[in-house]
């Protein structure tokens, strides 16, 4: 799971966390600073993240 620490659609405590929470083996990454459209502002990190994701 990927999340913006500075999301303020959908923050963070109540979104992210809880759902990381909730779902067993999940891996929460949290995007310091980052808004609620992480995937298009930290494209190159959230891409880079995924691939390695994907190699595991």
């Amino acid at each position: 799971m990927i999340h913006g620490e500075d999301d303020q659609v959908v923050p963070l405590p109540y979104t992210g966390k809880l759902a990381a929470e909730m779902i067993k083996g999940a891996k929460l990454k949290i995007y310091p600073g980052a808004p609620h459209a992480t995937a298009t502002t930290h494209a190159d990190q959230v891409n880079a993240d995924l691939l390695a994701f994907l190699k595991v």
